[in-house]
């Protein structure tokens, strides 16, 4: 049995290592695609949530973004995960495909995590690993330069293997977590590129930190707020706040802002135990909401095995 001393080293071990995920890297461009139900995707972006549910647990998403605005990104993405016998070992994977103008990837990885039960808390370690395929249609732009031989030809599922981290500590009510799921900087083209206003020709690792809670408003109401931020290279610090009302362990409806990029709102109904479904529609505070009629996600999550488990409340994350 661990004492209140290794208790206390551990959580001070887990913000030590959420400081130094994010500190790793400076603030160029965002590559990694983005979701504003994220807290109901953690897996792609931390392995470490692999097998919090204590169950199989599986859950897609469709995100049109930036709608009626050409070439704008169009994303869908699988999870899924379950613990194995040994509870503290838990295995998952993630299917992502993002297009985004002339350029798509498809990615596929394998997600681990390992658990340390502490009561009624754990404290999990994950890894991720896997590939993306990458193309890109470069006959169909106009680069800067005439006769740019990077532009001279297309580009067809180029792979990019990658591999990832992150660290997760969490309760039946709240959470918090870092993560950096890509850690190689890929070459995306052949050659060297120009140096155009920044333009970079790697992939650039992204570190997130995720936070959330619940809590008892009534006897039929909870408040559950999150928070995303996430750190790049190259680019400001970018953070998201969502705040959800859960009523009667059936509905959640909330809303979210991105910020100095994006407002929002978030609908969720547990049809029964196995599945539920969940709809989140962007509001862009940019330019580009004079060219587009927002983003629209549609979420639907499926629990195998809840119902074996002996679990009677609802799980929150």
């Amino acid at each position: 049995m661990q004492t209140k001393k290794m208790k206390k080293n551990t959580i001070v071990g887990l913000l030590c290592c959420a400081c130094a995920l994010l500190g790793q890297l400076r603030l160029t461009a965002q590559q990694d695609p983005m979701f504003t139900q994220y807290m109901f995707n953690t897996l792609s972006i931390n392995p470490a949530y692999a097998g919090s549910k204590d169950f199989l647990s599986a859950t897609a998403i469709h995100r049109s973004q930036w709608v009626n605005f050409e070439g704008a990104p169009v994303t869908q993405s699988v999870t899924v995960h379950s613990p194995l016998r040994n509870e503290s070992i838990s295995l998952g994977g993630t299917i992502i495909n993002d297009a985004f103008g002339p350029v798509k990837q498809s990615g596929i990885y394998i997600d681990a995590s390992y658990r340390i039960f502490m009561g009624n808390r754990r404290l999990a370690f994950g890894i991720k690993g896997g590939l993306n395929l990458f193309s890109a249609n470069l006959m169909d732009l106009n680069p800067l330069e005439e006769n740019d031989a990077s532009f001279a030809g297309n580009i067809a599922n180029k792979p990019l293997p990658n591999f990832g981290a992150g660290v997760m500590y969490y309760t039946r009510r709240w959470y918090v977590g870092a993560s950096v799921p890509k850690l190689l900087s890929n070459k995306l083209l052949s050659g060297d590129l120009p140096d155009y206003s920044g333009v970079n020709n790697k992939e650039i690792p992204h570190a997130f930190l995720i936070a959330g809670g619940v809590f008892d408003v009534n006897l039929y109401t909870k408040f559950k707020p999150t928070i995303l931020v996430k750190a790049v290279s190259g680019a400001p610090i970018a953070a998201e706040a969502t705040g959800q009302f859960l009523f009667y362990d059936k509905f959640w409806a909330g809303l979210m802002y991105r910020w100095q990029d994006a407002a929002g709102v978030l609908l969720q109904y547990e049809i029964n135990r196995m599945f539920k479904v969940g709809y989140a529609f962007d509001y862009s505070l940019s330019d580009i909401r004079k060219y587009s009629d927002g983003s629209h996600e549609i979420m639907l999550g499926f629990d195998l095995n809840r119902g074996k488990t002996g679990d009677v409340s609802p799980r929150y994350f």
